[in-house]
């Protein structure tokens, strides 16, 4: 489902201005953009886009009385900036899963007033980052025992089948 027509469902028969909670996990963006969303939604104080493919935030509206902002498992990797101008009263922002590489994307977000926040930012960055680490570290390790296991077959192999 498109994000547009999944906002036009959250909306349950109720204008823009009143809505505090937007909810749009799972839903399509076209071109990695936000669409449908815009200054109307004045009073929204929370807003989920988990899991949309989302690349860019270079769309999205002022929201200043947005304080939870849920953004994880899209392929953002840069342009962060845009957050601290368009939602300057930001607690918390959850990153995980997305294209990071390093924290000087992440530091973007200086200005904002969010110091406990730009703590969490990074803690929760840096998990993913180790759980990335940690899943490939296991990945090679696996490879190399398969690699052994194989080596170690053949060489049986060789030995059953060469007489003695």
């Amino acid at each position: 489902m498109e994000m547009k027509k999944r906002i036009n469902l959250e909306l349950r028969n109720r204008a823009p201005e009143e809505v505090t909670e937007l909810v749009l996990d799972n839903c399509l963006c076209v071109n990695g953009e936000i669409e449908g969303l815009n200054d109307t939604f004045k009073k929204l104080e929370f807003l989920s886009m988990a899991n949309v493919e989302l690349s860019s935030l270079a769309r999205l509206p002022s929201l200043n009385k947005l304080r939870k902002l849920e953004l994880s498992d899209n392929i953002i990797s840069g342009g962060l900036e845009v957050l601290a101008e368009k939602c300057p009263n930001l607690t918390y922002l959850n990153l995980s899963g997305n294209k990071i590489k390093d924290l000087s994307t992440v530091e973007a977000l200086t200005e904002m007033k969010m110091t406990k926040t730009k703590r969490k930012m990074k803690l929760v960055h840096q998990k993913a980052m180790r759980r990335r680490r940690r899943t490939r570290r296991r990945r090679k390790r696996r490879r190399r025992r398969r690699r052994r296991q194989a080596q170690n077959w053949e060489r049986e192999k060789r030995k059953w089948a060469s007489p003695t």
